[in-house]
């Protein structure tokens, strides 16, 4: 079984209010694409991928006019995908969602979100993702409500042979200060986003706490905005918002394992993986960055034999790169690469 995450840049202005393909030579929200060139590309990453599901980020907008299953389930039958069933969970406020998008002839899936009652959750259980988290930000003992503008999508998954596992697909808060000016409000602004993305960490890791500790086998995946040394404000609160939902050794239930983040926690100078690819204008050069995750749980990698994880980069990866066909669709395709993870004998 093949699980991927893949973030689509502007994935929504791709399809009119029917949820019809826009192939035309308009230009789309990519530099320099047109929009029938990024989804001629789609269609090719989807294809070359061929999983059995895909947690995407950034998906096409539900709105009272627009559907995000009913594009994403257009877009699969163009193209032909074996992964042709899509699933949403609680609506985003922005023009992006988080969905799920699988094949249902190698798995059922539905939204099954969690959320402990008040109670509980007044001594410390998650509230549901559609909900309010408080957690004191700036440890000045006073406690901020946090949200998700995106709430991450929960899914239970089971396979026609009885495996069952549950899936938290994530597109954390961005902590790019956009709209600031001037060094200082950029930086002020630039550490308050941090605070909100490490608050919805630990909000996802208290979920996670609760799925491992009630021995289920999870996925988290998607794109986090954050990774070890991404940046420098990451000195001022001693870990990244990745490491909290990996957990540490004796956190209840245990810890995700995912071998790009522990690569990357090993080796703060030299050879890094990395998910994305950005054009920063002033520098005229591109930046990378480690940002996109597939996490699991412990069960699981003692249950399969072999896993594989993998970065679909056309510049990193030898076959992306040799295929000249691919390289070019993982380039116009979007700012962000798919990963993706086999898991052989799971089914």
């Amino acid at each position: 079984m093949r699980i991927a995450t893949y973030n689509v840049e502007w994935f929504n202005a791709l399809f009119d209010d029917a949820g019809r393909l826009l192939l035309d030579r308009e230009l789309s929200a990519r530099y320099q694409i047109t929009r029938d060139m990024q989804l001629q590309a789609l269609g090719h990453v989807f294809q070359a991928m061929d999983a059995d599901a895909v947690t995407i980020i950034e998906a096409p907008d539900t709105t009272a006019r627009r559907s995000t299953v009913r594009a994403l389930e257009t877009f699969a039958a163009h193209f032909k995908l074996r992964a042709r069933r899509a699933l949403t969970g609680f609506l985003s406020d922005t023009e992006q969602e988080i969905a799920f998008l699988y094949d249902p002839d190698r798995m059922t899936a539905r939204h099954d979100p969690k959320g402990g009652p008040a109670e509980l959750v007044a001594k410390g259980a998650a509230p549901r993702f559609d909900g309010t988290f408080h957690y004191d930000l700036d440890s000045d003992g006073i406690s901020e409500p946090i949200t998700f503008s995106k709430p991450p999508l929960e899914i239970a998954v089971m396979t026609p042979g009885g495996a069952r596992f549950r899936i938290i697909a994530v597109h954390a808060k961005s902590k790019a200060p956009h709209g600031a000016r001037g060094a200082v409000a950029i930086a002020r602004l630039s550490i308050q986003n941090r605070h909100k993305q490490l608050a919805q960490c630990v909000w996802l890791r208290r979920r996670i706490d609760e799925h491992l500790a009630a021995g289920e086998t999870l996925i988290v995946s998607g794109d986090f905005n954050d990774g070890p040394g991404l940046d420098e404000y990451e000195k001022l609160f001693g870990r990244s918002g990745v490491e909290i939902v990996l957990g540490e050794p004796g956190t209840n239930g245990g810890t995700l394992f995912d071998p790009h983040a522990s690569m990357a926690l090993q080796q703060k100078i030299g050879a890094k993986p990395t998910t994305a690819r950005f054009y920063l204008a002033p520098k005229k050069r591109y930046f990378e960055a480690l940002l996109d995750f597939i996490m699991v749980s412990d069960d699981l990698v003692k249950r399969v034999p072999a896993p594989e994880w993998r970065i679909w980069h056309p510049l990193n990866d030898p076959e992306c790169y040799l295929r000249e066909d691919l390289r070019d669709a993982l380039l116009q395709a979007s700012d962000h690469f798919p990963v993706s993870l086999d898991l052989p004998g799971l089914g």
